[in-house]
C-alpha cells in the first residue's frame, strides 16, 4: 500500500508538468484562432474604410445625437486637454457632461475657470440612484458643455449621475485623461447608425485605445505620434496592441466581445437604463455592464449586437511607474473576477448562445485563471533546475510555450498595427516595438502575472476603489519624463 502511494506521489510532478503544458498549449491554440479571425476582420475593415466616405455621416439625417460622459476624479492635470479634444470632434450634435466625483484636487476649479462656467438650475430626472449632486454648471462659451459636481461615489456612480443629467438617446463614456481623434466618435458610431432597429441593431460599440505618452499633444489634439522612451510604457503599448487588435476584434466578429473599454465606448441609453445603469458592486463597471447587456437581450430573446471597431482611436495616459501600473492591473483583474462571478450562471449555459458557451468560459479559463497557472509554470521552471533530469526537459518545453505566447503573438500584433492602422509612422518606433516584443516573456509578462495573481487575493477584501493613478499630463511640456 505504501509503495503504491509512493509511486503515485513520485508521478505527481510529471502529471503537473503535463497539465501545465496542456493548458498553455490550449491557450496558444485559442489565441491562434483569435489571431486568424482578427486578420480576416481587419482586412475586411480596411477595405470598407477605403471605400467609406465618413463625411456623409456628418449630416444630421444620418447621425444620432450623443451625450459624452466624462467621469473625473482628481484629473486636474489632464481634464482640460480631454474636454478640448471633445469640443473639436467632427460630429454634428453632442453634449459634453463632465462629472466631478468629489475630487480632492483642483479638478472642479480648473474646469469652471477655463471654460467660464456658471451654476444653472437644471432639472435632473433621477432614474438611477446616485450620491448627492451639489450643483450643475454650464459653460458660457460652449453651451453644450456641462459640469456636474457631486459627492464621491466611485466611477460607476459618476457615470450614473451623468446618465441622469444627459438628454440624448446615445451616450459615450470617456475617461478623464483621454483624448479622442477628431473623427473617432463618427467612426465608432458607424455600426450603430448603419444597423437596423430589428435583428442586427447595435446597442453598444467600443473603439480602439492607444497610449499617448511620448506623443506631441497640444490644445487637445495629437499633433504627432511618438513612442515613449520609458521601457515600461513601451511594453504597455505592445500589450494594448495585442489586446485590441487580436482579442477584441476576434471576439467581436461573432458578437462575443465582453469588454469594450470604459475609456472609449458608446451605448444606447435605453438599454443601459433598462439594465439598471452601471453597477457599483464591481471595480470593473465597464465589463460588467457589457456582460449584463448580453444577458438582458438573450433573456428577452432579442438579436442585438455589441461590437468593437478597430479604427477610431482614443489616446490615454499610461502608468509610467511600476507602483501605479501594479494598482491599475490589480483593479482590472479584480473587475474581471467580480464581473464573471456576478454572472456565473451564464457560464456554459446554451441559453446565452456563444457568449455563454464560448466567451465567458474563455474569460474564466484563459484570462482569469491564466495568472494562477502561469505563476505555477514559472515556479515549476525554477523547481526543475534544482532537480534536473526529466524535469528540465518539461521546463524547457514550458518555457518555449511561454515565449510563443508572450513574444510571437506580441510581435504579430505589432505587425498588424503596421499593416492596418499605421498609427506609429516612424520606422524607428516600429523597430523598437518589435525588439521589445522579444523580451516581454522575460520580465514584463511575469510581473503582470504576479500582479494579477495578487489581485485575486485582494478581491477577498472586496475593495471598490477607483485605483487612482498619478497623472503627469499629456501636453508636450509635461511629458518629457514619460
Amino acid at each position: 500500500m505504501m509503495n503504491a502511494i509512493t509511486n503515485i506521489v513520485s508521478y505527481l510532478p510529471y502529471l503537473f508538468a503535463w497539465f501545465l503544458l496542456g493548458y498553455m498549449g490550449i491557450v496558444v491554440l485559442v489565441y491562434t484562432g483569435m489571431l486568424l479571425l482578427s486578420v480576416v476582420q481587419l482586412k475586411r475593415e480596411q477595405k470598407l474604410n477605403k471605400q467609406e466616405v465618413y463625411d456623409d455621416y456628418l449630416e444630421l439625417t444620418y447621425t444620432k445625437p450623443v451625450s459624452i460622459l466624462v467621469p473625473a476624479y482628481n484629473e486636474e492635470t489632464g481634464i482640460i486637454e480631454t474636454v478640448r479634444s471633445l469640443l473639436s470632434l467632427k460630429y454634428p450634435q453632442t453634449e459634453i457632461v463632465v462629472v466631478n466625483d468629489g475630487s480632492t484636487d483642483q479638478t472642479l476649479e480648473v474646469i469652471i475657470e477655463h471654460f467660464q462656467m456658471v451654476k444653472v438650475g437644471k432639472v435632473i430626472r433621477k432614474q438611477i440612484e446616485t450620491e448627492p449632486i451639489k450643483g450643475v454648471y454650464q459653460s458660457t462659451i460652449f453651451p453644450h458643455l456641462l459640469l456636474v459636481d457631486k459627492s464621491n461615489g466611485g466611477k460607476a456612480d459618476a457615470l450614473n449621475a451623468g446618465l441622469n443629467v444627459s438628454k440624448y438617446p446615445y451616450f459615450c463614456s470617456i475617461d478623464g485623461d483621454s483624448i479622442l481623434e477628431t473623427d473617432a466618435l463618427l467612426k465608432v458610431m458607424k455600426p450603430i447608425v448603419t444597423s437596423r432597429d430589428d435583428e442586427d441593431e447595435v446597442i453598444a460599440s467600443g473603439g480602439n485605445v492607444r497610449i499617448a505618452n511620448g506623443s506631441d499633444i497640444q490644445m487637445g489634439s495629437v499633433l504627432s505620434v511618438q513612442l515613449a522612451k520609458n521601457p515600461l510604457v513601451v511594453m504597455q503599448v505592445i500589450e494594448y496592441l495585442r489586446a485590441f487588435l487580436m482579442g477584441r476584434i476576434g471576439l467581436s466578429r461573432h458578437n462575443m466581445v465582453l469588454i469594450i473599454s470604459g475609456a472609449f465606448s458608446v451605448f444606447a441609453k435605453k438599454w443601459v437604463m433598462e439594465a439598471g445603469g452601471y453597477s457599483k458592486k464591481t471595480v470593473g463597471e465597464d465589463m460588467e455592464l457589457v456582460v449584463r447587456l448580453h444577458r438582458l437581450v438573450k433573456e428577452k430573446r432579442l438579436k442585438k449586437r455589441i461590437t468593437f471597431v478597430p479604427d477610431p482611436v482614443c489616446w490615454t495616459e499610461a502608468p509610467a511607474t511600476f507602483r501605479v501600473l501594479q494598482r491599475q492591473r490589480s483593479r482590472w483583474h479584480r473587475g474581471l473576477m467580480e464581473s464573471l462571478w456576478l454572472h456565473r450562471g451564464m457560464t456554459f449555459n446554451p441559453k446565452y448562445g456563444l457568449v455563454g458557451t464560448a466567451s465567458i468560459p474563455y474569460f474564466w479559463i484563459v484570462e482569469f485563471f491564466g495568472p494562477v497557472v502561469e505563476l505555477m509554470g514559472y515556479l515549476y521552471i525554477v523547481f526543475a533546475f534544482f532537480f534536473g533530469g526529466l524535469y528540465v526537459e518539461f521546463a524547457l518545453a514550458l518555457f518555449l510555450l511561454f515565449v510563443l505566447y508572450g513574444t510571437v503573438f506580441s510581435m504579430t500584433a505589432v505587425i498588424l498595427e503596421g499593416w492596418s492602422l499605421k498609427r506609429y509612422p516612424k520606422v524607428s518606433d516600429m523597430s523598437r516595438l518589435m525588439i521589445f516584443s522579444l523580451f516581454e516573456a522575460l520580465w514584463y509578462r511575469p510581473l503582470t502575472v504576479l500582479w494579477r495573481f495578487g489581485a485575486i487575493i485582494e478581491a477577498l477584501f472586496r475593495s471598490k476603489a477607483w485605483g487612482e493613478m498619478t497623472r503627469k499630463g499629456l501636453t508636450k511640456a509635461e511629458q518629457k519624463a514619460s
